[in-house]
């Protein structure tokens, strides 16, 4: 019988023993006839005259430097949905982990926005497969999470304030997972700037059997002129000088063409299901002195598979002048953040350590 995983239209009509559950601020624990219990919460006051079934526990308030747990789950089966939003000046502010199995460092380690390809604190509306950022500022992630013991969930706060008004939803199965079923990773990493004739690294030191599914890049850019030149590489199983697979430009890769440009003179924004630049930031002449762009590529009908090993890494690379005598690249030295998406047999090789609050901020 069909296990209630890797949904689509296909076999949406087909029976399944999973069972269904969703954990909230208004059902902590996912429990089955517990939702909306709560009789003390963030909305009490609004709920004055109404009581307990009222909306009386909709979000949670993460007091400045605390690590709460959105999710702590037993058994087996996998997240299926997450919806989450906040204010954007939170985005960079909090960090989000995900564990599976009782692992003790974490698969998923990613400040909040990015996770959601909202890096630059500023919303933008995003329409693809794996994420969807609805208005205003509503995340959602569809990747499917599958654990076989258990699945936890948490939220760091690393500002010096309390964040209130944090509204989440976490729909999970639970059901038989199959042996062929890897565990979902998400890993983030910045440069800024990036060193001069050096590549900004995605991922590295990935270790083990499994197959890269995405890239969000925030990309803030540093200097006049186009700055997409810059080929993707993919050091797979033991590849070292060279790649097994090396893209042929920035907007290429995002699958786009021509450097974004259109009509002549602008950047196009755009969001489809395997890709997309949802994010220009504009300068305004004051204080919004850089350009800025946020873009994703979902490797989800064409996943880059490797055995042993996986390293992802871009080059930042843009043109001279245009009035010297022969055109010629120009190395960047911009600012880089990215997520890389993969899924992987487990364990997996430790993370780099996050960074601090201060060099996570996007200012």
């Amino acid at each position: 019988m069909h296990n209630g995983l890797g949904m689509n239209l296909g076999n949406l009509s087909r029976l399944s023993k999973a069972v269904t559950r969703s954990i909230s601020a208004e059902n902590f624990a996912g429990e089955k006839g517990k939702g909306g219990m709560a009789a003390k919460g963030t909305g009490e006051k609004a709920a004055t005259g109404l009581g307990q079934g009222w909306k009386v526990s909709p979000c949670i308030t993460v007091r400045a430097g605390a690590t709460v747990t959105l999710a702590d789950i037993k058994g087996a089966g996998a997240i299926q949905h997450v919806w989450i939003t906040t204010h954007p000046k939170n985005w960079r502010r909090l960090v989000l982990r995900m564990y599976w199995d009782g692992e003790k460092t974490p698969s998923v380690e990613t400040p909040l926005g990015d996770f959601f390809c909202m890096g630059w604190c500023e919303r933008a509306n995003l329409a693809s497969l794996a994420v969807c950022v609805n208005p205003a500022g509503g995340f959602n992630s569809y990747w499917e999470m599958p654990f076989r013991k258990s699945a936890r969930v948490t939220l760091e706060n690393l500002s010096l304030d309390e964040v209130g008004g944090f509204f989440y939803q976490i729909t999970y199965a639970l059901t038989e997972v199959g042996e062929d079923a890897a565990y979902f990773h998400a890993q983030w990493r910045r440069d800024n700037p990036l060193k001069f004739k050096e590549d900004h690294t995605i991922l590295d030191g990935v270790k083990g059997w499994g197959h890269y599914v995405g890239t969000y890049v925030a990309w803030g850019v540093n200097n006049s002129g186009w700055w997409g030149e810059g080929e993707i590489k993919f050091f797979m199983d033991g590849d070292r000088k060279f790649p097994t697979i090396c893209g042929t430009g920035t907007e290429d890769y995002f699958c786009g063409a021509w450097d974004f440009e259109q009509p002549e003179g602008h950047y196009c924004e755009f969001s489809t299901a395997y890709s997309g630049l949802p994010q220009v930031i504009r300068p305004d002449g004051l204080y919004r002195a850089q350009q800025r762009f946020g873009m994703y590529r979902w490797h989800i009908a064409d996943p880059v598979r490797f055995e042993k090993d996986l390293k992802v890494t871009i080059q930042a690379l843009g043109w001279r002048k245009r009035e010297q005598e022969y055109s010629r690249y120009l190395p960047l030295q911009d600012d880089i953040a990215s997520v890389g998406f993969w899924y992987q047999a487990e364990p997996h090789a430790k993370f780099p350590q996050l960074p601090d609050k201060d060099f996570l901020e996007v200012v």
